[in-house]
Order: C-alpha cells, then sequence, then structure tokens
C-alpha cells in the first residue's frame, strides 16, 4: 500500500468517530428509542443543526463528482455549482418551523409520520417510503463508490477492500449511536470539510504556479475552460442552469433527510442561527471544491476519470501526513451523508412499515433496538455489492436519485404545510404522477425544451395534485398556520 503515512491521521479520525457513536449511545439511556435514536431527542442547538444540514446536503457528488465536473467542463461549472447556495436558506427557511410544529404536535419522528398525520392515508405513507428506500439506496451507492475512489487513489488500495472498510465504519457507528451520533459526527466533519478544503485549494493554487499561471494552462489546455457557459460537449446554456436550479436548490425543499433536520432542533433561535451558519458553510465548501477541481486540471492534465481529480491533487500537491489529515475532509462530507441516509432508510422500515403493522411493538424497545440494527447492517451489505461496479462521473447518478425524491415528495411536504384543503387524492395523484413521469422521461432520456427531466415531473407532479385534490375529501388534520 502506498502512502502509508497518511492512514495515521485517519484511523485517529475514524476512532474518534467511533468514540462519539459510543457517547451517544450512553446518552440514549436518557430517553425513548424512537424519539432518541431517530430525532434526538429534538435537541440540536443552531451550530449543529446549521453543520448537520450542510453536511448531510453535500456530499460524495459534491466532493467528487462535483470537483470532477469542474475539471472537465471548466469555470462555467463553478458558477452553475453556487447555484447551491442558498440550500439550506431555502430547505430550512421553508419548512423549520412548520415542520417543527407539526412534530411535535403529533410526536412525530419521521417524514412519514408527518404525512400521515396531515393527510390521514396509510396510502400515502406505504408508496413513500417505497420512494424513499428506492431513492435513498441510489443515493447511497453514490456515497460508498466516492469512498471507495477516494481511498483507491489516495492510499493506493484495492477499490473493493476500500469499499468494505468504509461500509463496516459507517454501519457500525450509525447502528451504534442513533441520529444523535449521526448530528455529532456530522458537525466534527463540517468544520473538519471546511478547514480541509480551505487548505486543498490553497495547495493545489500553490502547485499550479498561482491563479494567474493556472488560468493561462487551462486557456492553451482549451480556451472554453475559462468560458461561463463551458464546453462544446457540455454547454451551460439557459435550460441546463433552470433545470439545475430545479434539482439542487428549490427542490431541495421536498428532500426528506434534509426535512428531517427541521423535526431535531432545540428552539426558533437555534433554526435562525442554523439559517446564517449554514448558508455560509455550503457558500464556501461549494466554491472552494469546485475551483479545487477546474484548477487542478492545470495541474494534472490528463486525468481519464474526472470523479479521481481531487484524492489524486491531495496525494500529488500535500505532504503525506497532512493529506492523511485532510483525507478526512471529503471522507467526513461522504459519512455524513450515507450515515443521515441509513437513519432515514433504517427509521423509514421501522416506524413507517413495521410499527404500521403491528403498533404494539412500540413498547418493545429491545426488539425495535434489534430490528434497526439488522436493518442497518443489511442495507450496508446490500451497498457493498451495489457499489462494486463503479460509473466514470458519480454526479449523474447522484443528480438521478436526487430528482425521484424531489418529484415525489415536494408538493406532497409544501402544499401539505401551507394549502389547508390539500388533501390525500392530490397528494398520492401527486406522488405516483411525479415519480412515474420523473422515470419515464429520465429512463427513455425524452427532451422536453431540453430541460432536465426534474422540470417537467415537477409540474406534472402539481398539475396531478391540483386535479386529485378536486376528488379528495378535505383532512381532519390542517396546515400549519
Amino acid at each position: 500500500m502506498k502512502n502509508s503515512e497518511m492512514l495515521i491521521p485517519l484511523i485517529a479520525y475514524l476512532f474518534f468517530v467511533f468514540g462519539v457513536a459510543y457517547y451517544a449511545y450512553r446518552q440514549r439511556a436518557s430517553g425513548s428509542f424512537l424519539s432518541e435514536y431517530f430525532v434526538g431527542n429534538r435537541s440540536m442547538s443552531g451550530f449543529v443543526l446549521a453543520m448537520t444540514t450542510a453536511a448531510t446536503y453535500l456530499s460524495a457528488s459534491s466532493f467528487i463528482g462535483g470537483p470532477g465536473a469542474a475539471y472537465k467542463y471548466g469555470l462555467g461549472w463553478v458558477l452553475l455549482a453556487m447555484i447551491q447556495v442558498p440550500a439550506v436558506l431555502l430547505a430550512l427557511g421553508g419548512l423549520g418551523k412548520k415542520f417543527a410544529l407539526l412534530a411535535r404536535r403529533y410526536q412525530a419522528v419521521t417524514v412519514n409520520d408527518l404525512l400521515f398525520a396531515r393527510y390521514q392515508n396509510k396510502w400515502i405513507v406505504w408508496f413513500a417510503s417505497f420512494a424513499l428506500i428506492l431513492s435513498f439506496f441510489a443515493m447511497m451507492t453514490v456515497q460508498f463508490i466516492g469512498a471507495g475512489r477516494l481511498l483507491e487513489t489516495t492510499l493506493g488500495m484495492d477499490y473493493k477492500l476500500a469499499v468494505i472498510i468504509f461500509a463496516v465504519t459507517v454501519g457500525i457507528y450509525t447502528f451504534i449511536g442513533g441520529f444523535r451520533a449521526v448530528v455529532m459526527t456530522d458537525t466534527v466533519q463540517g468544520l473538519v470539510m471546511l478547514i480541509g478544503t480551505l487548505f486543498l485549494l490553497g495547495g493545489v493554487i500553490y502547485a499550479a504556479n498561482g491563479l494567474e499561471n493556472a488560468m493561462e494552462t487551462l486557456n492553451n489546455i482549451n480556451p472554453q475552460l475559462l468560458a461561463p457557459y463551458g464546453i462544446d460537449e457540455r454547454p451551460l446554456d439557459f435550460t441546463f442552469m433552470t433545470s439545475f436550479w430545479v434539482l439542487v436548490c428549490f427542490g431541495l425543499i421536498g428532500l426528506p433527510q434534509l426535512a428531517v433536520r427541521s423535526m431535531a432542533y432545540k428552539d426558533s433561535q437555534s433554526l435562525h442561527r442554523a439559517l446564517v451558519i449554514g448558508t455560509l458553510v455550503v457558500s464556501i465548501l461549494v466554491l472552494g471544491m469546485h475551483l479545487t477541481g477546474v484548477i487542478g486540471r492545470a495541474v494534472v492534465p490528463d486525468l481519464k476519470i474526472p470523479d479521481q481529480v481531487i484524492p489524486t491533487l491531495m496525494v500529488q500537491v500535500l505532504p503525506p501526513l497532512v493529506a492523511g489529515i485532510f483525507l478526512a475532509a471529503p471522507m467526513a462530507a461522504i459519512m455524513s451523508s450515507i450515515d443521515s441516509l441509513l437513519i432515514q432508510s433504517s427509521s423509514t422500515l421501522i416506524k413507517d412499515l413495521y410499527l404500521a403493522v403491528k403498533p404494539h411493538a412500540v413498547h418493545n424497545e429491545s426488539k425495535l433496538k434489534l430490528f434497526s440494527t439488522l436493518t442497518t447492517l443489511t442495507f450496508t451489505f446490500l451497498l457493498v455489492f451495489a457499489a462494486l461496479n463503479p460509473p466514470d462521473m458519480l454526479i449523474w447518478l447522484n443528480l438521478l436519485s436526487l430528482g425521484g425524491l424531489e418529484a415525489t415528495f415536494l408538493w406532497v411536504i409544501v402544499l401539505g404545510l401551507y394549502w389547508d384543503k390539500s388533501n390525500a387524492a392530490g397528494a398520492i395523484s401527486s406522488m405516483l404522477v411525479g415519480l412515474i413521469s420523473y422515470v419515464i422521461i429520465a429512463s427513455f432520456k425524452i427532451s422536453i425544451f431540453s430541460l432536465h427531466a426534474i422540470v417537467p415531473s415537477l409540474v406534472f407532479g402539481l398539475i396531478a395534485f391540483l386535479i386529485g385534490n378536486r376528488f379528495g375529501q378535505p383532512s381532519k388534520s390542517q396546515a400549519v398556520k
């Protein structure tokens, strides 16, 4: 194995993560299993909420796939990526207080709890659970592939072995510590991501002999790399930018893994702090990592797999021990996303499906703990197999799964919160039409005004919601005022 010195800080970091998980496990004794394991007894401060929301959103795609796209398509992709800056503001600002009020009113610990409380229909929960698990599995596969690529390139480790090591690490600390461990590690991982991004960007600029020289080198490779509208292979025109904005910014309001964060903060002051801090953190990380990717083309111009740019740069521009410290940055980004998705998947199977069939089992906490462990480990095991044959560019797979979630949940969540007259018929219609149309358009590559599949799917989903709503009965629950 090459670069063995890099292992020392990485192993130390992993031991720290396990220590946090054990601490969270000890804290868990103070609350009920469901409330503590899935929402951390709703105790997040503003800083913790900001960091865990940002860390959950910024994943392998942001630290591996996004810089890989910037490496391939140039500065235009950096500008495009900055569309993501308002992500935390929209997700927490749009859902925050209303989600929290509903969650506390109904003692909800999952998004599906809220959907059932709002619409009073079990079929919504079943369909939502199916869509969640399907999309989460694809998104988690992306994270596993990203971790494998990272360890393979930086440490010279066999790709399959790297995936297995990552799986064991994340699987163990997630099922031991639950939601509290996830948000605590996310906070630390967010800080690691910030420091690592800034140091790596500085190292790459230094290796390229300054920004001016880097731009000259990029111009010599392909002048279009410096153009705001990208290269001929992938022009960043109006339709593509509109699609991207809907997909990675506006549509995030409908992401369940971000919505559940709104259920777990401590008070309004915490929410307000999270909006400011989270937006600032996302801005620094998105700009820093994508700039690193595009400048990295001037340092290593001939990579065949763009997703390898960040790991390759870490090895080339940083001393081994320092690189090991900052190897934790993209690893933290990946871990902070996968642990949230694992928790959400576990909560969907146990709280939304198992307890719906056997509600009396809620009092048997030992069985619930066993099931949560088994589901987390089973998901982890399946993901290892799914990640063994990776694509060359992760970003497209990640965006595909992201769009599926948004097409399913956006209108159901937003209109459920803000529109009193929304009902179950409208919600089910929207979920079915949104997801099915998205799968069909994306699978068959149907071009509708050259827009990404998410845009027409959301339009179809909204129309279906409005039409279906006319035939259903108003639910007894109302939108939050």
